[in-house]
């Protein structure tokens, strides 16, 4: 027994090593780190874009005078798509919101919706009350909500996730944006 324990002894304080042997073994973990890093990376990269480009959509809706119809949604869509320049569709809702003072509550003038990802057309104002700006008596509000659906190149553990947005602006240059054929 004792041979074996000095023998073992000994194996533990020995530090010469092999270059290749220690290579292989950390070879995994350094490919592994680099391929995490890039899915990180690109995660956060691709929120960014999706963030900006909610608000690009949010203030140009913002400035808007005339009527707003399918075919300027379906324009928002694509400009979305445009300025995330993602492989996978997005999806867009267009919501405008209006505050009732004595009622004590929102109500939903009109919402449009573009894409697959959202659950249903229609905006429950109660499951997105809480995330709602304090408004003045009739005050409106543009929500836009953008979705996409980030998938990464590499499985680090990162899964595919939903980038969710949840951006409002306040018309500028009219008191409301309406809803036109």
């Amino acid at each position: 027994m004792r041979p074996l324990l000095r023998r073992l002894r000994r194996f533990a304080r020995d530090t010469r090593g092999s270059v290749s042997v220690e290579f292989i073994l950390a070879i995994p973990m350094l490919i592994w780190a680099f391929g995490a890093s890039v899915v990180y990376l690109d995660a956060y990269r691709q929120s960014s874009v999706n963030l900006k480009a909610a608000y690009t959509i949010s203030d140009l809706i913002s400035r808007e005078t005339g009527a707003v119809n399918d075919t300027y949604i379906d324009a928002m869509l694509s400009l979305l798509h445009l300025l995330t320049a993602a492989e996978d569709p997005s999806t867009l809702r267009i919501t405008i919101i209006r505050w009732d003072q004595d009622q004590g509550r929102y109500h939903v003038d009109w919402s449009a919706n573009r894409g697959f990802l959202f659950a249903h057309d229609d905006v429950t104002v109660m499951a997105i009350e809480d995330r709602l700006p304090v408004l003045p008596d009739g005050e409106r509000v543009i929500l836009v909500e953008t979705r996409y659906r980030y998938d990464p190149l590499f499985n680090v553990g990162l899964g595919v996730i939903d980038l969710d947005n949840f951006v409002f602006a306040r018309p500028r240059f009219a008191p409301q944006v309406v809803w036109g054929s």
